[in-house]
């Protein structure tokens, strides 16, 4: 593949979204990093990105109040549900409302890569790339 995917990383916490962001790019990838649902919304209507990393609590803007923005913007955008909190309900809802995978902190990360390779390619699909 030689396309660059986009990333999106949003988590209040500042050390899990550089840490993510940096192994991120060191895999090729272009990142850029959101510190809540707000500063999200805002990068996404500025600039498209192929994948979203949502941490579901965060203060101010939930991952749950965050996905249906961020999907309203952009429908085909991949957001794979990143976080350190179980909830099936919340899993259920997040899902329901687009999210493409909901996964636990802490996640391989060879295992994360393979996962937004396969969401970027759904990507590609939906937009008939």
């Amino acid at each position: 593949m030689g396309e660059v995917i986009k990333v999106l990383v949003v988590d209040d916490e500042e050390r899990f979204r550089n840490t993510l962001g940096k192994l991120l790019t060191s895999h090729g990838m272009t990142v850029t990093v959101a510190d809540g649902g707000a500063e999200a919304v805002e990068i996404l209507r500025r600039e498209p990105h192929d994948i979203v990393l949502l941490d579901v609590k965060m203060p101010g803007m939930s991952g749950q109040q965050t996905l249906p923005q961020l999907k309203a913007l952009d429908p085909d955008i991949e957001v794979i549900i990143l976080t350190g909190h179980a909830s099936v309900d919340i899993a259920a809802e997040m899902m329901a409302h687009g999210g493409s995978d909901y996964l636990l902190k802490p996640y391989p990360m060879d295992e994360l890569l393979g996962i937004i390779h396969i969401a970027y390619d759904r990507r590609k699909t939906a937009k008939g790339l």
